[in-house]
């Protein structure tokens, strides 16, 4: 499956996924004595007639009622937190005390903790395929099949796409580790020589890598309308000299689509750094993430044996937004550890519910 355009995604940018809304309604009351008509009831509360009589009975006077239901809106934020100490173990038994989340600088009630190790994750596989790879690509698909079978469990569900002159899914979301370990070994280097297809959107001058529009399609267009923990991890060097939309569009869509990203930054020792490093850590950092530099094929290994544990080894602390306006404006989240030396993983903030 090819994705060719992402026009419709652009226009429908502002009704990306927001935190998750838990909604009460609750239904007025029908008066005492009352049909949800209106109607007078009769014996066992059935409708009937009112009993004929010579002296009609004065009217009776009924407490006005209302027939709209009364909407009572409550949004909880989860926050996913992953701490690690200063030689880098993951540290395992905190506590809710041993937390604090501020939102815009003001500290929030947590009302929901615990140590999440099984509820269930979504996550994509992004592999940059494009000519800059071509050394690494038979590793990136050991590696990425061996993480699938490692990290996927019972209601796991994955998906693979891969990016150079176009975006292309290979496999959309599967519970099947064989199904997402074929389509991983169906990526091919496809940036030398001519353009087969269209690209996934018009290009902006000179062709290359589209690294931000397969960020962009895989949140906004696959993530966001799904639930539970989200995740991309991305094998590549993060240059993009190609895609339409821009660096801030991606790391948008992954933050209304609450999806970690996670760099597998793959790079050659033989060439200068350009701007990739700096790309990588600042999305990996807006979205909760890690940057991993990888060198070869050992080191891409043993990148995603972290990266599996750092999906399946994560406090979650919910709470109720003090600053209850639904205005669909970006909120800062800030979250401490009462220990000294740590390393906190946590996204920096979402998008409110919009009225």
């Amino acid at each position: 499956m090819r994705l060719t355009s992402i026009a419709a995604g652009i226009l429908t940018l502002a009704f990306a996924a927001y935190p998750a809304l838990n909604t009460i309604v609750s239904d007025a009351a029908a008066a005492p004595g009352k049909s949800p008509q209106g109607e007078p009831r009769g014996p066992m509360g059935s409708p009937g007639a009112p009993q004929q009589s010579e002296t009609p009975p004065a009217p009776q006077q009924e407490p006005p009622t209302t027939q709209q239901p009364l909407e009572v809106r409550t949004t909880i934020v989860n926050v996913f937190v992953t701490v690690r100490d200063r030689h880098n173990a993951i540290i395992p038994d905190l506590t809710q005390a041993d937390f604090k989340v501020y939102e815009d600088g003001v500290e929030q009630k947590v009302a929901y903790f615990t140590k999440e190790v099984d509820m269930p994750l979504s996550f994509g596989i992004l592999m940059d395929t494009s000519g800059s790879m071509y050394n690494m690509m038979e590793a990136e698909k050991d590696a990425a099949s061996d993480f699938i079978e490692g990290v996927m469990r019972k209601k796991d569900e994955a998906m693979i796409m891969t990016f150079d002159l176009d975006v292309n899914l290979l496999a959309d979301f599967s519970e099947d580790p064989r199904v997402l370990e074929r389509a991983i070994r169906r990526a091919t280097i496809n940036a030398a020589g001519p353009m087969v297809t269209p690209g996934t959107v018009p290009q902006r001058g000179s062709i290359g890598t589209n690294l931000y529009d397969a960020v962009y399609l895989a949140c906004h267009d696959e993530l966001s309308t799904e639930a539970g923990r989200k995740a991309i991890v991305l094998l590549t060097d993060a240059e993009d000299n190609g895609s339409k939309m821009s660096e801030a569009d991606a790391i948008v869509a992954a933050q209304k689509a609450d999806a970690v990203m996670h760099f597998l930054l793959i790079t050659d020792p033989g060439a200068s750094e350009g701007y990739g490093p700096g790309v990588a850590s600042k999305m990996a950092q807006e979205t909760g993430g890690r940057v991993l530099v990888v060198r070869n094929a050992k080191g891409l290994d043993k990148a995603f044996k972290e990266i599996s544990e750092e999906m399946r080894s994560q406090y979650v602390l919910g709470y109720y937004p003090a600053n209850t306006a639904r205005d669909g404006e970006f909120r800062k989240i800030k979250v401490e550890v009462a220990r000294p030396d740590v390393k906190i993983l946590a996204r920096k903030g979402y998008y409110a519910p919009r009225q």
